[in-house]
């Protein structure tokens, strides 16, 4: 689906503003979305940029501030100066605390001095803890910034993972959320779904006929499901000790992809019709058990002159700690199509590499008539990189050219870098946009959500009841040992 400027609604004033506005997710990565999509030609004209947060700030600082991740590879072939002053000179700036309806209510005359209109379209981004979703919600409700009932405007409000820590929370949030504003109106960002490989599932699933009869557990052995990061958690000591590895990464991100994976084919390529199939088939996978879950926590390592401090201490981290900075998990979906077939998930911060895979393994051929050459023939795969060097390739077995039979491994590849030769857009860039055009296929619905956190809650309130300490793992190493020893017990090697 092309988007178009009439879907922006054009001849409206759109005002995005975005809560948190002093903080490194909106400099880093909005407003430079927001300019991507600003030189695109994707925003009305009349268009607005409004920051909020706690800092004090004038419109200079908070501009000189946006300036500094704005790059021009969106502008080529024209001024990029000229057009990063334009967007400069549409973003303004308001200082107030988050939970105060009276600094909402004094940024509020401000977007109404710039849109001149009571029917301005507004989006709320709320780049901020998760602990202060609802106060804000509430705030902007008292102060009239979201409309009520039947209007001529909309006003939707983008939210960050996490989405409460448990099924409860999660269910307390999106209560309170609710008060305020419709679940139409709501906007539960993942931004692994904006990635363009993750968007690619889809079409590579039902757009090629090929797949649809190997798709299942007549033809697929595991799949196996990976995010690492060589880096360890850095200045995020204080979130990520009250999250740790399974809700910072896996019961979101990976879960998500998973859903792709193992939905069925929906009736249409609505976002109503793709959301029901992801919830039908999460609604397929049990409960995880402490059976088939391994914890990990890194341990500290020298890298060249550089010492780097174990999980439990890192300032900030208390030294006592058991969160997990690894885990990796057995889940099953328990349906006809997958019957029998492992999903293999792992998250982990402080491993080997930067990298985020997913790997379907087909069975291995029952008869093998090279035997001779070959003892063993490998499982073929489908390899599908999110990143770096976004790539979707089969490995398969080759005869080695030469005047002998030798087989290898060799891999059919897409590389999306050199296949297609454009700028691919942030993850970011698509969901905002997205956001901005009502169209909700890559975001996650409530109920999408509660079929997510029934899957870890049992074992996350386990976890916490018995205080169950993590593996240690070197740092820089694969992960905790039993990782291995989990994937074997289903046989499979983690690759």
């Amino acid at each position: 689906m092309s988007p178009s400027r009439n879907a922006l609604d054009a001849g409206k004033p759109l005002s995005i503003v975005i809560i948190g506005a002093s903080g490194d997710l909106a400099r880093r990565k909005l407003l430079p979305a927001l300019f991507y999509i600003y030189c695109q030609d994707f925003l009305p004209e009349d268009f607005h940029l409004f920051g909020f947060a706690r800092s004090p700030m004038t419109d200079d600082e908070f501009r000189a501030r946006c300036r500094e991740h704005l790059t021009c590879r969106y502008a080529p072939g024209e001024q990029c100066e000229d057009r990063m002053e334009a967007f400069l000179s549409r973003c303004r700036y308001h200082a107030g605390q988050y939970a105060s309806a009276d600094d909402l209510l004094d940024l509020f005359q401000l977007m109404r001095s710039q849109e001149k209109t009571l029917l301005a379209n507004r989006l709320y981004y709320l780049a901020i803890p998760p602990s202060v979703f609802t106060e804000v919600a509430r705030s902007l409700g008292r102060a009239g910034l979201v409309a009520c009932g039947k209007a001529d405007a909309w006003a939707r409000v983008v939210i960050e993972k996490p989405f409460g820590r448990d099924r409860a929370s999660s269910d307390e949030m999106a209560d309170e959320l609710s008060k305020v504003f419709g679940e139409r109106d709501i906007y539960r960002i993942d931004h692994y779904l904006g990635k363009e490989v993750i968007q690619n599932l889809m079409v590579l699933r039902f757009a090629n006929p090929i797949f649809e009869p190997l798709w299942s557990h007549i033809y697929i052995d595991n799949v196996q499901i990976s995010w690492k990061e060589d880096l360890g958690i850095g200045s995020r000591a204080g979130y990520f000790d009250e999250f740790g590895i399974i809700r910072d990464v896996m019961q979101n991100h990976l879960l998500q992809i998973l859903s792709l994976i193992a939905m069925e084919e929906p009736f249409n390529a609505s976002a109503q019709c793709v959301r029901d199939e992801k919830v039908r088939a999460l609604k397929c996978v049990p409960p995880l058990t402490l059976d088939d879950l391994v914890l990990g926590q890194y341990l500290g390592a020298r890298r060249g002159a550089a010492e780097i401090p174990a999980y439990a201490e890192t300032p900030g981290v208390p030294p006592d700690s058991i969160t997990p900075t690894f885990a990796a998990a057995a889940l099953r979906v328990n349906n006809k199509r997958w019957e029998g077939v492992p999903f293999l998930v792992r998250a982990g911060k402080g491993v080997e590499s930067r990298m985020s895979e997913i790997r379907i393994q087909f069975r291995p051929k029952a008869k093998n008539i090279f035997a001779d050459v070959m003892s063993r023939l490998p499982k073929d795969e489908l390899v599908i990189r999110v990143q770096p060097n976004e790539a979707i390739y089969f490995r398969v077995v080759n005869k080695v050219p030469g005047l002998k039979m030798t087989l290898t491994e060799s891999d059919l590849n897409l590389r999306y870098e050199s296949t297609f030769r454009q700028n691919i857009p942030d993850a970011y860039e698509t969901l905002l946009l997205d956001a901005l055009r009502g169209e909700k296929s890559l975001f996650i619905r409530n109920d999408e959500l509660q079929a997510a956190w029934d899957i870890f809650t049992p074992v996350l309130h386990e976890i916490d009841r018995r205080r169950i300490t993590p593996e240690p793992y070197a740092f820089g190493g694969q992960g905790p040992e039993s990782a291995a020893e989990l994937a074997l017990r289903y046989g499979v090697q983690w690759r």
